[in-house]
């Protein structure tokens, strides 16, 4: 529980954010009307920064500030893999996919699968992307954040989650994607220092790192330093494990999935939309030191004595006693920081919560308005759209207060995202890398590959939870991935030569030529050219990598 300095604090942001979002909105609203693209996409007017930390604040949430502590405490570095590759496909995102999206005009990527293949694709796209995002975006934020504040506060967590529900949906519905990026922008803010004021805390508890290193070799655990682990380690996380596996989950959420790739759509020009994306890699760079190693500084504090633990002990029936690991981030907010600090962190956490919410549900309302509803009736005016997206998000929030039950099953919040995430990634990755760098792929193939490889993955999935003792119940989840992809590839580099490909005039212009080709753009001079600033984070994601290695 925490004191009323904190309640006030965490309040007063809640509002804050509340009220700016409206503001925003409505102000869009009377600066000059309200068509679907100002609703939607910002009207294109969006620059590099606000580009950069909304794709962040959209990426993280506060799930990811638990549940990577909770890794840290749990296995060390070894899940800021999923933080560090991300910076990989980001690369990808602004030198091979950025191009197309912007200069196609597209407002949704499953209308981009249509232009390159065929409606059936975009309409599975638009399906897939809307459950993806009810459950991956929305319900297991929500339900990470209602443990938090129920830990907290002491508020039902179900009661909690209606308040932030309706509370984001609002500034969300009214708004659109410019109210969520505007907020998001102060959010990624508010996290980031949040974050960095428990990072500090739990290195000067701790001491610094030569006392945290003298720990684990203490206890013979200097491994938990480690991000790249050996074939057969224990974890499923092996060092080909991430680079085969992350790869596959990572084209899909950062360059395929609309909730993250929406806030590039909205991109002023091609260069904004580049660069935003880069500089959002580099951000991806804080979160192994600032939501990952906090974790690790518990652990070794734990060991050491400087934490108390007891309140995440559990005694089971034969007397046993276990430790529940999930709630180490809110122990840690509440024995490390003073009052008032403690408010902030909250405000972090809730910051989180809001913005991958609200950025999930303008999504939702893009994808139900321009590729579901505009269909079935092409002459809908803008503000029919309007009104069917904000329908459409409203909806979308009630579904995900609904499965709530059904996902708190999982031990691990992060490792049951990935999970489901390793099953649907697979075909709708292989069907936009294939789509954009061979010719050859036809929109036949493509289709059934969607539908095929999308119901591979489901079987798994599954099979893996009804009969967990199978044959491939021991496969990693990141190999998996990788497994189902390969399928997938075989898939539609089959069915592209039984049905091979008509280019259509817009098809045609949607796939590189050559590897050189989308590099052929000059972009900004100096250090803010695209290229200088791809080479630059791969050299320092290199470096990383070497340290940790």
């Amino acid at each position: 529980m925490i004191g009323t300095t904190d309640i006030i604090i965490t309040i007063g942001y809640i509002l804050l954010i509340v009220g700016i979002g409206l503001w925003t909105g409505l102000r869009k609203k009377t600066a000059g009307g309200e068509g679907s693209g100002a609703y939607f996409l910002a009207g294109k007017t969006l620059r590099w920064p606000m580009i950069g930390l909304a794709l962040f604040a959209t990426n993280i949430s506060c799930l990811h500030l638990v549940s990577l502590a909770q890794s840290g405490f749990d296995a060390g570095l070894l899940n800021g893999n999923f933080e560090w590759m991300a910076a990989f496909t980001l690369i990808l995102l602004a030198l091979f996919f950025v191009p197309f999206y912007i200069r196609s005009g597209v407002a949704t990527l499953p209308d981009f699968l249509e232009r390159r293949y065929n409606r059936a694709c975009r309409d599975w796209l638009a399906f897939v992307s809307i459950v993806s995002a009810i459950i991956i975006h929305i319900a297991f934020s929500f339900l990470a954040g209602g443990i938090v504040l129920e830990t907290l506060f002491g508020i039902d967590m179900y009661a909690s989650i209606i308040v932030i529900a309706a509370l984001t949906g609002l500034y969300t519905i009214v708004g659109g994607l410019r109210a969520v990026v505007v907020t998001e922008s102060i959010q990624s803010i508010v996290l980031i220092a949040g974050a960095v004021i428990i990072t500090v805390a739990a290195w000067n508890k701790m001491g610094g790192w030569q006392p945290m290193e003298a720990v684990l070799a203490d206890h013979n655990a200097l491994d938990k330093l480690s991000m790249m682990r050996p074939m057969g380690d224990a974890s499923g996380m092996s060092w080909m494990a991430v680079f085969l596996g992350y790869p596959v989950l990572g084209i899909w959420y950062w360059c395929a999935d609309q909730t993250i790739v929406q806030r590039v759509l909205g991109a002023k020009d091609e260069n904004h939309a580049r660069v935003g994306s880069l500089f959002c890699g580099f951000i991806k760079i804080l979160p192994v030191f600032i939501f990952v190693l906090p974790g690790l500084f518990a652990w070794t504090l734990y060991k050491s004595g400087g934490l108390d633990v007891s309140a995440l002990m559990h005694t089971s029936a034969d007397g046993t006693q276990t430790l529940d690991s999930k709630g180490i981030y809110t122990l840690m907010i509440t024995q490390l920081l003073p009052s008032g600090l403690i408010g902030v962190l909250v405000a972090a956490l809730l910051s989180g919560l809001m913005s991958q919410i609200a950025g999930a549900l303008n999504s939702i309302a893009t994808l139900a308005s321009f590729d579901l509803y505009k269909r079935f009736k092409p002459d809908t005016t803008d503000v029919v759209l309007v009104k069917v997206g904000r329908w459409s998000s409203g909806v979308a929030l009630l579904l995900s207060i609904a499965l709530l039950p059904l996902l708190n099953r999982y031990q691990s919040l992060f490792e049951g995202i990935n999970d489901v995430i390793a099953h649907i990634a697979p075909p709708i990755t292989c069907v936009f890398l294939l789509g954009i760098f061979w010719k050859g792929a036809s929109a036949r193939s493509a289709q059934l590959t969607l539908w095929l490889g999308s119901a591979l993955g489901a079987a798994v999935y599954a099979l893996n939870k009804l009969a967990p003792g199978n044959l491939l119940g021991g496969i990693p989840f990141m190999m998996m991935a990788f497994y189902l992809f390969l399928a997938c590839v075989v898939m539609q580099v089959v069915f592209s030569f039984v049905y091979p490909v008509v280019h259509t005039e817009q098809s045609a212009a949607l796939y590189w030529r050559s590897i050189r080709e989308p590099l052929a753009g000059k972009g900004w001079a100096g250090f803010g050219n695209y290229k200088f600033l791809s080479l630059l984070l791969l050299l320092a994601m290199g470096a990383l990598y070497w340290v940790f290695r």
